[in-house]
Formats: structure tokens, C-alpha cells, sequence
């Protein structure tokens, strides 16, 4: 499993996918493929998909009285929620038993391995949302897991951008940059679209 911003497959899966022998010359530009591609996929779907073991503070607004979305966050290991009062400050911090995290037992559709990305105030809890506060949460980021779709489109992205090399005119589907872009395959398109999330959510 990769750190945040590394590629979603490795060197020598995308070689395996290739049928390619390993040949140290072309290392620097499949792992451009891989980077670039990778990237696209960030920006299709607009979250990340990979983790870090640390946790770190973001913040986010409160922008309804029921629920707050976040980025995505896979573990409630080192989880600390808080919130702001009349003051700004960050001076209330919730306890398990007034939140919620979704998805509930991190399942989407039947699929289990999915993240945490909304808090929910729990009926009964002692604490509320203060609607236009902000809610800083220090988590563990990202995916427990890149999930296999992620990682078959980087592959097939990955390796079609690398066979530009032999086309002196690029393909359709190539942005300016030589990248493959996931509007443009349909087969990838197809693998990430249930990941796509409405909004970039920043923290």
C-alpha cells in the first residue's frame, strides 16, 4: 500500500500487464506513466486513494445543523473530532457517543473497504453542529486499500499512455501532456465512476 501520492500500481505490475521482460531503460518512463496517470484518476474522481499511517488535523465547514463531509479518513485509530464555538476557537470536542461516522461499517453497495468521509451527530448526543463553525478532525487519511478497479485503470491508462512513445501523433483520448484521461476510456471511466465524488473536498 502506497503513501499519499504515490501511484496506484507498482513498476512491475504495470511491466507484468505489458508482457514487458525488465529493462531498466524504460523504468523512468513507465513510472511517468504510472505518476501521471495516477494523477488523472485523483482528478476524475476527486478524492485519493492511498494513506497515511500518521494522523494530521484538517479542517472543514459545518455547512448543515445534521452532518459534516470530510475527506476520507480509514481508521478511528488516533481519531480526535472538534469543533467550534461563538468564540471561533476550537474549544469542543466530541465524544464517541455523539457521532456517527459513514459509511457505517465502511460498506457502499454491498462492497466492504470503503473509508469514512461524513460525521453525523448522534440522536442523543450531547453535542451539536454549529452551522457556518468548522470542524477540525485529526485522523489517519486515505484508503486502508487502493481499491482494484483503482489499480486495473491505472494499469490500463498507465499502459496506454506509455505506447505513446510510438505514435508520432499521439491517440485520441491524450491530453496535451501525453496523459490518457479517464474521460476518454471508457473502460477505465466505467472501473472508477462509483468513486467519483460530487465536490474536491479540502482540509
Amino acid at each position: 500500500m502506497g503513501d499519499i501520492g504515490d501511484p496506484y500500481a507498482e513498476l512491475d505490475d504495470l511491466r507484468t500487464y505489458l508482457s514487458m521482460q525488465e529493462d531498466d531503460r524504460f523504468n523512468s518512463a513507465l513510472t511517468q506513466a504510472l505518476e501521471s496517470v495516477s494523477e488523472e484518476i485523483e482528478q476524475f474522481c476527486n478524492r485519493q486513494f492511498n494513506k497515511t499511517t500518521t494522523a494530521t488535523a484538517r479542517e472543514f465547514p459545518i455547512l448543515n445543523s445534521r452532518h459534516v463531509i470530510v475527506d476520507d479518513f480509514f481508521t478511528t485509530t488516533s481519531l480526535v473530532i472538534e469543533s467550534t464555538g461563538e468564540t471561533g476557537t476550537y474549544d469542543t470536542t466530541w465524544a464517541a457517543a455523539d457521532y456517527e461516522l459513514h459509511p457505517l461499517n465502511g460498506v457502499v453497495s454491498g462492497q466492504t473497504g470503503w473509508p469514512y468521509n461524513k460525521i453525523k451527530m448522534r440522536a442523543g448526543g450531547s453535542k451539536a453542529f454549529r452551522r457556518g463553525g468548522r470542524m477540525r478532525v485529526t485522523a489517519q487519511w486515505g484508503w486502508n486499500a487502493v481499491p482494484a478497479p483503482v489499480k486495473q485503470s491505472c494499469l490500463i491508462m498507465a499502459g496506454a499512455t506509455f505506447q505513446l512513445k510510438d505514435s508520432p501523433f499521439g491517440v485520441a483520448g491524450s491530453d496535451q501532456w501525453g496523459t490518457i484521461r479517464v474521460k476518454d476510456n471508457l473502460m477505465a471511466q466505467n472501473k472508477l465512476s462509483r468513486y467519483v465524488v460530487d465536490r474536491i473536498l479540502v482540509g
